[in-house]
């Protein structure tokens, strides 16, 4: 192996690294996130209150697209994230609404 090819080894070694903790970050990120929503589902249950929020959510999408200008990200991406994650919260919601 050259060494080059050795050193090329050893950075990809790095970022995939790098990749790996960010990657626990973003999934513990997510579990204190939910667990955030969750208790927002229950005080929305508890007081009759809907289980989505389009003026929150509106925010929440126009917050997103800066921020992820800001850290050079597409946004178009980052919404598609935010979509995701705003299906799921309303979708906790309801099931939390169904059982109270």
């Amino acid at each position: 192996m050259t060494d080059s090819v050795k050193r090329a080894a050893e950075l990809l070694k790095a970022h995939r690294e790098s990749i790996d903790r960010l990657d626990a970050i973003l999934v513990n990120t997510l579990g204190e996130r939910f667990s955030h929503t969750r208790a927002v589902g229950k005080l929305k249950a508890e007081h009759d209150l809907p289980a989505s929020d389009p003026s929150r959510e509106a925010d929440q999408k126009r917050r997103i697209e800066k921020l992820s200008s800001d850290a050079g990200l597409d946004p178009i991406f980052a919404n598609r994230i935010l979509e995701t994650v705003i299906d799921e919260v309303v979708s906790q919601h309801k099931k939390i609404n169904r059982n109270q």
